[in-house]
């Protein structure tokens, strides 16, 4: 069972067995100790990961795991090369993460236990968005982050979890009911509202842009619009005056990105380093040890694209690039073959979630959009991050399993037909109950 993803992870094993060595010989490794005890107990977590679901039957895809760990092994190598304390810590994420992941795919196989709990997700959501305001500590202009005794986390991290899944559940019965006007767009707006002005309030503008990004792709998964794109867009256009306008926090990074070089010794300095880092780089880098990505501030979170780029060239960057693509690709191969409406939306939504936040940090990095301060999903240090991200794969392994594999060892499942070339027709019926939380129509499952 899985030998397709035995074969791949075996070859991140590999993959990272060389990092190691590489690090080993380069001076930034003292002794075996490390190496060993880093590229053993990883190798080892990835294999009883896939392990466990081989002997419980899990049928999800399984390439996507294979992908991921990749990234995830990426992150720890540098990680491990610009600073051991941070590798060792990013270490235990990962096997945190990977624990987490199992427990998705045990606990919530059926995915549509999900729906039962409707509002509670919204509430949970509301909640860890709101928590920092009240409780929270500043880190680097941004007042999104709790500590409980040593462990220091960021709510809003957890909180995309929670509102994609209300949003997903939401949309699903509204458009059953075949719900337009104010009844459709209306909740989700109103929850967007206060998450915008909640994240403002945080200076955590990232975060927002990406939450904004996936609404306005489940929105439009969910009814096949344009014009509520379109309205979205021009709601975003607006904010931004008004935000370049008002807050000096936004301002200032707008007129970074237009034009860092004036202040390249004091708000320009980190893109301008990050920019030299890349062009240092050139086709095949300077080779894992040979750069100075330390030269970058906080290379080790957000701009750890730019350390990837100066050590492993246009071709590792490019590489990166392809895996998140890739990653983006088999997230919606999973949402047109799910064969209920909660399906399509939740899993499009964890796609968007991750696609958007790894295009909105790896545009930043290279100025192609402005910095917004957020991680590369399982490649950045932080442990919020890799662990809701492990959550998001679970969920999408599950919906996939519930379809029976996307690509399941060589065996290839018809789609069912699409009429108009949609994620789903939006006047298909749904499995999944008009009523509240917990109402089953006629007493037949999700």
């Amino acid at each position: 069972m899985r030998r397709v993803e035995r074969a791949l992870l075996l070859v991140v094993g590999v993959y990272l067995a060389v990092g190691l060595a590489v690090l080993r010989g380069a001076g930034f490794l003292e002794g075996l100790r490390v190496p060993l005890v880093v590229g053993g107990t990883t190798v080892t977590a990835l294999l009883a990961v896939h392990w466990y679901w081989s002997r419980s039957d899990f049928r999800g895809d399984s390439t996507l795991f294979p992908a991921v760990a990749l990234l995830a092994v990426t992150g720890l190598i540098f990680l491990l090369r610009l600073d051991l304390e941070y590798g060792l810590r990013q270490f235990v994420w990962l096997l945190t993460g990977l624990a987490v992941l199992a427990v998705t795919t045990g606990l919530l196989r059926d995915y549509r236990l999900l729906a039962e709990y409707q509002y509670f997700w919204a509430a949970a959501g509301a909640a860890a968005l709101l928590a920092p305001l009240i409780f929270g500590q500043e880190f680097g202009g941004a007042r999104s982050w709790l500590k409980l005794g040593v462990v220091q986390f960021q709510p809003s991290e957890f909180a995309k979890v929670f509102l994609v899944v209300f949003l997903a559940v939401f949309l699903a019965r509204a458009t059953g009911r075949s719900e337009t006007g104010a009844r459709l767009w209306l909740p989700p707006a109103g929850l967007l509202v206060l998450t915008l002005v909640v994240l403002g309030l945080q200076n955590d503008i990232g975060t927002a842009a990406i939450y904004f990004a996936t609404l306005l792709t489940l929105i439009y998964a969910a009814t096949a619009r344009v014009l509520f794109v379109g309205g979205g867009l021009v709601l975003l256009a607006a904010a931004t005056a008004a935000l370049a306008r008002f807050a000096p926090h936004v301002r200032v990074r707008l007129e970074t990105w237009l034009n860092p070089w004036p202040q390249i010794e004091t708000h320009g300095y980190q893109i301008t380093q990050s920019l030299f880092a890349i062009a240092a780089g050139g086709i095949a880098g300077t080779g894992l040890g040979a750069g100075h990505p330390e030269f970058v501030p906080a290379a080790h979170t957000d701009f750890i694209f730019a350390a990837v780029v100066e050590e492993l060239g246009l071709l590792g960057g490019a590489g990166c690039i392809l895996l998140f693509v890739f990653l983006v690709y088999r997230g919606l191969k999973i949402a047109l073959e799910s064969e209920d409406r909660f399906g399509v939306l939740l899993a499009t939504g964890c796609t968007a979630l991750l696609g958007w936040q790894g295009f909105v940090i790896m545009a930043g990095v290279t100025r192609l959009l402005p910095l917004t301060g957020v991680t590369l999903p399982f490649v950045s240090y932080g442990g919020s991050s890799l662990v809701t991200s492990f959550i998001l794969l679970g969920l999408l392994l599950n919906i996939s399993h519930a379809g029976g594999g996307s690509i399941h060892e060589g065996e290839r499942r018809e789609v069912g037909p699409r009429t108009d070339g949609r994620l789903f027709h939006p006047h298909r019926a749904s499995r999944l109950p008009p009523g509240g939380a917990g109402a089953r129509a006629g007493g037949a499952p999700l």
